[in-house]
């Protein structure tokens, strides 16, 4: 099939991975890890590496940690990541962009590359990125600590984090900092809808990422390549120490990684004149960006409305069904984001087609907001080794705020533009329910998480005021209710909520 030379296809992706027991372990920076992720990318087209890294007029950088808010960078950092990297792989492109806090950020890249490139605004696209958490630790504490301040000059259009697009002021002082707590709070209030026990939703959760493991195991760019038993998963041990409840540590993203992952997007007309070969490129046949409710406003806290809608246009704008998808790499930082899309699309953990091509956060590594690009990465050596098969890769930001999809496949396609712009008006015009952020009273938990990871074990719930029902969060330190929350199921208990004037507190009534 001849295709309109703007098309975009993928044409090189790249991944690297150091990890702390290699025997050359370096302690590499955020830029080394994506030049040479970057590098391999380049490589990987098939075509003159030079050649190709010169045609680069685009790039997208994704946001490490150390950039993803207010808090500094210790061991330093590049003033202009992406002009770093492509400094040292002798690229100046025109247009460098660093994007905003998100794990959608790589499938939304992609396909903001491609949209790039049909209209005519680029031709050769890199997208990067990388995450040093294993090198920040690794210093903490040593007196011989790297300093990796760089200065680059050019231009650079700096999206800013926006993580407070996520959390704010109200959330933070009740304890939604990271990952672990924010999700805790999602997968509980599932469990409730569902009726679930404690114990039942553990191994629930701990059936469905027990075959990721075995993924992780075999892959070489795994930060953790250990296969794990669905025992091993949900029993609580000294190693699988409680993060966050309802999770124990083998749960829970692994985000003290060395890894590094880019792609490469061209146009058709481009890959032709830089020479390279036609069974290198991949094609995105459907795609989808999508923007959950803030989350307090969420009707149901264990739904993902703005996902479920993600997935379905994902497959519509591909033209084909759920049967006709042979890999999926679904971003799984906890197990809840991977439950919605499982439910939405009828898979169960045991699928033969498997739900991970990387092996998951939790076990091949969650190098933040650029995990989905070694997905991508992975799916496109897919889709070249068995020509003509579809993979679908989904990709999660946020506190289940942000959901994108692609699927990809070697059959040419033209350019589809997707409804995710009024799907999202509709994801937007859904009810909601009214906060009483300063709660004095009688109410009842609605979900909640426990804080094992502070120095005072700590109580976060998110509660229905009895008198009007409206919504409300609120700590505790109290020792009957956190007895409660730790060791047994305080969904549906009654609490009685304070206001002070660093927020909620709650007992039992």
């Amino acid at each position: 099939m001849a295709v309109d030379p703007r098309t975009p296809v993928i044409v090189g992706v790249g991944q690297f991975t150091e990890r702390i027991d290699d025997p050359d372990y370096r302690g590499m920076s955020a830029v080394d890890l994506a030049t040479a992720a970057a590098r391999a990318a380049l490589a990987d087209t098939g075509a003159d590496v030079a050649e190709v890294a010169k045609a680069v007029d685009t790039v997208f950088g994704l946001r490490q940690f150390e950039i993803s808010g207010p808090m500094p960078a210790p061991l330093g950092k590049s003033n202009n990541y992406p002009r770093s990297v492509m400094k040292r792989l002798g690229g100046d492109p025109a247009r460098v962009v660093l994007e905003p806090v998100g794990g959608q950020s790589p499938q939304k890249l992609v396909t903001e590359s491609g949209t790039t490139i049909v209209a005519g605004n680029a031709d050769v696209v890199m997208i990067m990125g990388s995450e040093a958490g294993s090198t920040a630790k690794y210093f903490a504490g040593r007196d011989d600590k790297p300093d990796y301040t760089e200065t680059v000059d050019g231009q650079l259009e700096d999206r800013g984090h926006q993580i407070f697009s996520y959390v704010d002021e109200y959330t933070v002082q009740h304890g939604l900092t990271g990952a672990p707590v924010q999700y805790g709070l999602l997968d509980n209030a599932r469990r409730s809808r569902l009726g679930l026990s404690v114990r039942e939703y553990r191994h629930q959760m701990a059936e469905l990422f027990a075959p990721m493991s075995k993924v992780a195991a075999k892959n070489p760019f795994s930060s953790s390549p250990v296969e794990r038993s669905v025992s091993e998963i949900e029993t609580v041990t000294d190693e699988n120490r409680m993060i966050c409840d309802p999770y124990p540590r083998l749960l829970v993203a692994r985000d003290t990684v060395n890894q590094g992952a880019a792609a490469v997007v061209m146009s058709v007309e481009a890959a032709r004149r830089l020479g390279v070969p036609e069974e290198k490129w991949v094609y995105l046949h459907g795609h989808s960006d999508l923007i959950e409710q803030p989350l307090l406003d969420r009707v149901d806290l264990g739904a993902g409305p703005a996902s479920v809608l993600a997935a379905e246009e994902g497959l519509r704008v591909a033209g084909v069904g759920v049967d006709d998808i042979a890999t999926f790499d679904l971003y799984s930082c906890f197990p809840f984001p991977v439950f919605v899309i499982c439910e939405t699309l009828g898979l169960s953990g045991d699928d033969p087609r498997g739900l991970t091509l990387t092996g998951g956060l939790p076990y091949f590594g969650g190098p933040g907001n650029s995990y989905s690009l070694h997905g991508i990465a992975e799916t496109v050596g897919q889709m070249r080794d068995a020509p003509g098969r579809f993979g679908f890769v989904g990709a999660n930001g946020g506190i289940m705020s942000k959901y994108s999809v692609g699927i990809y496949s070697t059959e040419p396609v033209e350019w589809r533009t997707s409804r995710s712009a009024e799907l999202n008006r509709q994801v937007a015009g859904l009810p909601t329910v009214p906060v009483t952020k300063v709660a004095d009273g009688a109410g009842t938990i609605e979900t909640y998480s426990v804080r094992y990871d502070w120095p005072v074990r700590t109580g976060i719930i998110v509660g229905r005021r009895n008198d009007d029902g409206s919504r409300f969060m609120a700590t505790s330190e109290d020792a009957d209710l956190v007895s409660l929350m730790s060791d047994g199921d305080p969904l549906g208990v009654e609490v009685s909520v304070t206001p002070t004037d660093n927020g909620n507190r709650a007992v039992l009534r």
